[in-house]
């Protein structure tokens, strides 16, 4: 109840903030101007407004996008707005192995450093079909190609890190529809199953994987001593191009629970706290919501489910074979 209770008033937590807070609120006062940030998914909803924001605080920001001309005038508005701000467009389609691939590497070739990565791209309800490597398309986009890009993009953030004494951050957006995914949670028999699909459950599993991953990482990532922190955020509810496959059904929904959605600025904070909050130094592998910390699902906590998503999600990688 105190929970609802929060989420409805935008009451804040034990962090000083809350649902009703913004992504310009919860970073007021940062100097990102050091920062690196690559955005996926940052030419549109709250990606765009993350850039906008990373990039207001003085972070040298990449929108990595599949819809280039939709970057570009993304980060044009950015610029129109903020004259002093650093923002790349940079091709990034996550249901293609090859084109991760192929951005790793073009971003690699800049010499830029990397300071955070924010896994922000996704697809939602999608109808049934494969992504360009032969996997089931919400899989294949919100975690496959989210967790080849981290993998390519480590050793960068690592090593900015190690010479910069500035902890790397990697943020991987998740959702509350973690709860709702198949019994197993994730449906490692049957990832490709036309028969089994369920266009709901599969980007619950899709999310849920989201937050193993990130676990997975961060527990890897300890084991080295690392300074690099990986932690998982649910946004909010809120109507963006991500529920271009439902907008009727989350149209009818919004009439019904309007109290709960959020507006782009107010989904952004979560995924921006996590990413440049001073508060969060050392915090890793934890799930937040509203800019606070929460409990997800018993699936989500499970260590050896993790793992296990891990051997898995490499097995496909390395069978793609990605030129």
């Amino acid at each position: 109840m105190v929970g609802i209770f929060s989420l409805v008033t935008g009451w804040p937590g034990p962090s000083g903030f809350g649902s009703a807070t913004t992504a310009e609120q919860v970073t007021e006062g940062i100097d990102a101007s050091n920062l690196t940030v690559i955005i996926t998914g940052g030419s549109s909803g709250i990606g765009a407004e993350t850039a906008r924001v990373a990039a207001l605080r003085g972070a040298h920001v990449i929108i990595a996008a599949r819809n280039m001309e939709a970057a570009n005038e993304t980060k044009e508005l950015i610029v129109s707005s903020n004259s002093a701000a650093r923002v790349d467009a940079m091709k990034l389609d996550l249901n293609s192995l090859k084109s991760v691939r192929s951005f790793a590497d073009n971003f690699v070739a800049t010499g830029l450093p990397l300071n955070i990565l924010i896994n922000n791209a996704g697809v939602m309800f999608c109808p049934y079909q494969l992504s360009e490597d032969g996997v089931e398309m919400q899989f294949a986009t919100n975690h496959l190609g989210h967790f080849y890009l981290t993998n390519l993009l480590l050793d960068k953030i690592k090593r900015t890190a190690k010479e910069s004494g500035v902890e790397g951050r990697i943020v991987n957006l998740s959702s509350i529809a973690h709860l709702h995914t198949y019994p197993e949670g994730i449906q490692f028999d049957g990832i490709n199953d036309r028969s089994r699909y369920n266009d709901k459950k599969a980007y619950g599993q899709s999310k849920l994987a989201n937050i193993l991953h990130a676990n997975e990482l961060s527990r890897r990532l300890q084991e080295e001593r690392a300074n690099v922190t990986v932690n998982s955020v649910h946004p909010g509810i809120i109507m963006t191009n991500l529920m271009r496959h439902s907008v009727t059904q989350m149209k009818m929904l919004k009439i019904f629970t309007y109290m709960f959605w959020k507006n782009v600025q107010q989904g952004t904070a979560t995924s921006c706290y996590a990413a440049l909050h001073p508060s969060l130094k050392g915090i890793t592998g934890k799930y937040f919501l509203d800019c606070n910390e929460k409990e997800p699902s018993d699936l989500a906590k499970n260590e050896k489910l993790a793992k296990q998503l891990w051997a898995f999600s490499e097995e496909l990688v390395k069978s793609a074979q990605p030129v």
